[in-house]
């Protein structure tokens, strides 16, 4: 089966210092555009952290510091990267829960704007993980009967999640997926608009998941002693508990976020 595609679709995967999306860094980014047509582009940085590469992340990635002592700065390709992904959809592997929310704060840093709610969003983990439960390694050889070689490299993994993609939507074509809540829906179908619903997660107020928005669309906290509270009550209840958020080890967009439902409660 083919991709129906609106717009350019990125695929995109990032490996980094770490883990910790509000502090650490992006160390190689990896894209594949696949077009309309079906034509493809791929490019991909190696980018200096400024920072420390954590061994555990080294052990996984393959990537030291000295690799990257000598390569650009995010800031740096901040808007060639920006002006790649101009207009186009997105996908990954876990891209909602790590690459989106890492990526935005790298263009925060380097004050580049970039809004990934514009654009409709395949996350394949979450199809695979809904469908079959496994790794990105395991996904590969379930679907496409390889082996991932160079796993963990950017370029290799994010080939190899373009490729999975293509066999969820000939495996699952038709397939009816029967939520934990009781509703039921057609998990993979050849458009970027329900595959992007499909692997969707949560309503998320930020990339974080630290504020969700309820059926209601109320935003309220999903972590700490909040944990459920809509928002606006916390911050008219503990007016501190925004100063202990703005000064915490919290994602600048989640901190935006919060700000702007601030000033949004103090309008009214």
């Amino acid at each position: 089966m083919k991709l129906n595609l609106k717009n350019p679709l990125v695929f995109i995967d990032l490996e980094t210092t770490g883990i910790n999306i509000a502090h650490d860094r992006i160390v190689e980014v990896s894209i594949l555009k696949v077009y309309p047509d079906g034509r493809e582009e791929s490019k991909t940085w190696r980018v200096n952290p400024q920072m420390p590469i954590d061994p555990k992340a080294t052990a996984v990635h393959g990537i030291t510091n000295e690799d990257v002592k000598d390569a650009p700065t995010f800031r740096e390709i901040a808007r060639t990267l920006a002006n790649n992904l101009e207009g186009c959809d997105l996908a990954g592997f876990n891209l909602n829960k790590f690459d989106i929310p890492l990526l935005v704060e790298e263009f925060m840093r380097a004050d580049v704007e970039f809004d990934p709610r514009k654009r409709r969003i395949i996350d394949v983990h979450v199809i695979f993980q809904k469908m079959e439960q496994r790794t990105l390694s395991a996904a590969y050889r379930f679907y496409c009967n390889k082996e991932l070689e160079n796993a963990h490299s950017a370029e290799a993994d994010v080939r190899a999640t373009y490729e999975v993609l293509m066999a969820q939507l000939d495996r699952y074509q038709g397939a009816v997926y029967q939520d934990p809540y009781g509703e039921t829906s057609i998990p993979v179908v050849n458009d970027t608009e329900q595959l992007a619903r499909f692997s969707s997660h949560t309503t998320n107020a930020d990339y974080a998941g630290r504020i969700i928005f309820d059926e209601k669309g109320v935003e309220r906290f999903n972590f700490g002693k909040y944990k459920g509270m809509s928002v606006e009550e916390v911050l008219e209840k503990d007016p501190a508990y925004y100063g202990w958020m703005m000064n915490g080890d919290f994602p600048s967009y989640t901190k935006k976020i919060l700000t702007s439902i601030k000033l949004r409660k103090m309008k009214k």
